[in-house]
């Protein structure tokens, strides 16, 4: 007795499990294709597209298989989403006795989405949901409040494949694989929480977890959000939205957050990059290189401030403000950088990254770099241009004196210096840096053993160069008056040569020379018409001390410059 109930539970389950397994026999699933496309369709504001539908009894919902959605078609006439099934799910009772379809639960596999970026700052999916952006099929009554009633208890996306593209951009689609996300509670009237992972261009791990909603049913793309934002290995050169071309790269780590409001975005966080490259003749940075931001953004515009770019290289610390625009394509810049007093022994590894090369063999000692810079036009190709100042510190390893070489001879170059580095008091100029390279203007250059160096010049983006100085060099005076016996009366034109008594540059006499070669390499070459030149100006000191011996003079003249150029003298 005591066994009959279980035996009647027994029955009832092996009943109830057999009405289940036969259920998809007597039901055809498939009739209700129309519905689902129609609601599917008026809800997301798109044209929905689905192939076979199977009830999947013990998941409690119904598969469809060939899922597309339609993109805006001011975007791409190629579908938005595909997927090879979906299954929806569904609350069995209404569906089997009332005919009435009511969706629980959403889940997507292996899809493929296709976000598209136009030039005016809105996305093809900014018009999801709203019936606007797409189709606008024949509803029955109701339908038109599917969008507004919208309420989804859980939706997830498994093993997806995302290609952000701009349209027509010339640039590399960015692929993202193995895109995960699963949010609950979706609905248009209030906030709901998700979370979404992601293996971004150059393998980077990419997660993003928070709130969003309630959903924009004008614009998706305006949905209010808060969210932590963690990124790693991103590899720059990959991403598809730099230009190769530029040399742009590096190893980017990002942790942050984001606010909005539906309508402004704030941002506060800190990126980290390794091996970082911002030119095409130069190499990846050897120190890392942090940023710690607090920006602004408007979402309609796309534009915004950074209010807050704290950049630390080591020690050596600069701060990076100003505006930038996402607009555009590429991405426009108008920033400015302050830096004071930064450690240049901490700035050496950092130098490559921007096309610095020093002498081979050679390295800053101590010294401070400060700097002035705006950074404008597009992000892949900016114009970076300013004062930049270092003083004193000692290029070791490297010597101008020996450089120079015959020109060291005459002049007792070297003297009190370094005979194996160059000791530099200040250097100072104005830069221009964009991708055809770097430009040089007012440069002076101040060293205790040799004197003042001014002058311009040119290092090209691939690190040749072609710089035109003049020296004005200390100690020369006394050099002169020991050479090849001249008679007093003809150091006035020695003076014209050496540019005696004037540190104003090219117009007023000097040593010319020019430097060419490579940055690595670099050539220091004697200007033989600049100093014929200087010559030349000064024959009115050589007249001044004896019109008969002004020819002795000359042909002394002639002999010193002759030892200058390191030729042969005669006896």
């Amino acid at each position: 007795m005591k066994k009959k109930p279980l035996v009647i539970i027994g029955v009832i389950v092996a009943v109830i499990l057999l009405i289940l397994l036969a259920l998809p026999m007597f039901v055809n699933a498939n009739k209700f294709k129309p519905t689902l496309e129609t609601q599917l369709t008026s809800a997301l504001g798109r044209k929905v597209t689905i192939g076979d539908i199977s009830l999947a009894i013990f998941s409690g919902g119904v598969t469809v298989s060939d899922v597309a959605i339609a993109d805006d078609p001011k975007f791409s006439s190629a579908p938005f989403l595909t997927a090879k099934d979906l299954t929806v799910g569904v609350e069995l009772m209404p569906l089997i006795f009332s005919k009435r379809l009511e969706v629980r639960s959403i889940e997507i596999r292996d899809p493929q989405v296709a976000l598209i970026h136009s030039a005016n700052g809105t996305w093809n999916y900014s018009t999801m949901g709203n019936s606007a952006g797409g189709a606008k099929p024949a509803a029955k009554s109701g339908d038109s409040d599917a969008a507004a009633n919208l309420t989804v208890e859980k939706l997830s996306l498994t093993g997806g494949k995302i290609v952000v593209s701009s349209v027509g951009s010339k640039s590399k689609p960015s692929v993202y694989s193995d895109v995960n996300l699963e949010a609950t509670d979706l609905s248009t009237t209030s906030s709901f929480p998700f979370k979404l992972s992601a293996t971004g261009p150059g393998n980077a791990a990419i997660k993003v977890d928070g709130k969003a909603g309630p959903i924009d049913q004008a614009d998706t793309s305006l949905t209010p959000l808060s969210a932590n934002v963690d990124v790693q290995h991103l590899d720059l050169a990959t991403t598809g939205f730099i230009d190769p071309s530029t040399g742009l790269g590096g190893v980017l780590d990002f942790k942050g957050d984001l606010n909005s409001d539906g309508k402004d975005m704030k941002s506060k966080g800190s990126v980290t990059i390794t091996k970082f490259k911002m030119s095409a003749a130069g190499s990846p940075s050897s120190v890392p290189v942090k940023v710690d931001y607090n920006t602004d953004y408007t979402l309609k515009t796309q534009a915004g401030v950074l209010t807050q770019g704290d950049i630390h290289i080591g020690s050596a610390f600069q701060q990076l403000t100003g505006t930038y625009n996402l607009a555009s394509d590429p991405v426009s810049l108008n920033l400015k950088v302050n830096a004071s007093n930064m450690p240049l022994n901490d700035l050496e590894g950092f130098l490559p990254a921007v096309g610095v090369v020093l002498p081979s063999g050679s390295k800053l000692q101590g010294g401070t770099l400060s700097a002035n810079l705006t950074i404008t036009g597009p992000a892949d190709k900016p114009t970076i241009a300013g004062p930049v100042n270092i003083a004193n510190t000692e290029l070791a390893g490297f010597s101008l004196s020996q450089k120079l070489g015959a020109l060291s001879a005459f002049t007792g170059l070297g003297k009190g210096g370094s005979s194996t580095g160059t000791q530099i008091q200040q250097l100072s100029a104005q830069i221009k840096n964009d991708p055809s390279g770097t430009q040089f203007s007012s440069l002076n250059l101040v060293m205790p053993s040799i004197g003042t160096v001014t002058g311009q010049g040119t290092v090209s983006a691939t690190g040749q160069l072609n710089m035109h100085m003049v020296a004005n060099l200390s100690g020369a005076a006394g050099a002169l008056t020991s050479v090849g016996g001249l008679a007093s009366g003809n150091l006035g034109g020695l003076g014209g040569l050496m540019g005696g008594g004037n540190k104003g540059g090219n117009s007023g006499g000097g040593l010319p020379f020019s430097i060419t070669g490579t940055t690595s390499s670099p050539q220091v070459v004697p200007d033989v018409a600049g100093m014929a030149g200087n010559l030349a100006k000064g024959g009115a000191g050589l007249g001044l001390g004896a019109a008969k011996g002004s020819a002795g003079a000359a042909g002394a003249a002639a002999g010193a410059l002759g030892g200058l150029l390191g030729g042969k003298k005669k006896p």
